[in-house]
């Protein structure tokens, strides 16, 4: 059995994990999700650039705002628990000019988070099946004077 990302090609896992990105290579914009596929072309409505790289995003970032997922969402939403457990999801703003929308971490909630306050990414299982434990990653509220 093994452990995987539940989003492959979307972050990576281990020790120090990271949301992968997609750079433009012909201006430099920085997306997440990662661009893919044939027909991706620059979201950068001033760019006509085609080409991109896959970048580790920063591991670091602050709320820009908050809410708590009370309805469970509709597919392909895996539910970690039956019956539903509401959640608290993360917009954050990364150091490369994007704002990524993501859970928070397990033992955390919209009590735990304000506007402006730094968290971090982290990698928890979503649920195991016979293959291994499936992957997560999440927002994790960073304490003062804790370093990265």
């Amino acid at each position: 059995m093994s452990a995987r990302p539940a989003i492959a090609g979307w972050f990576t896992t281990g020790d120090t994990p990271a949301l992968l990105g997609s750079r433009c290579t012909t201006c430099a914009t920085t997306y997440f999700p990662p661009t893919t596929g044939d027909s991706a072309f620059c979201r950068n409505p001033r760019c006509s650039g085609e080409e991109f790289e896959t970048v580790e995003l920063s591991r670091r970032g602050k709320v820009w705002s908050y809410t708590d997922a009370q309805y469970q969402p509709p597919a392909p939403y895996i539910s970690r628990t039956d019956p539903y457990v509401p959640f608290a999801l993360a917009a954050v703003e990364l150091e490369e000019g994007i704002t990524v929308l993501g859970q928070v971490a397990d033992g955390f909630g919209v009590g735990d988070l304000k506007v402006g306050a730094e968290v971090e990414l982290v990698v928890e299982t979503l649920n195991a099946d016979e293959e291994g434990d499936l992957l997560i990653w999440r927002w994790r509220p960073v304490s003062e004077g804790q370093n990265a």
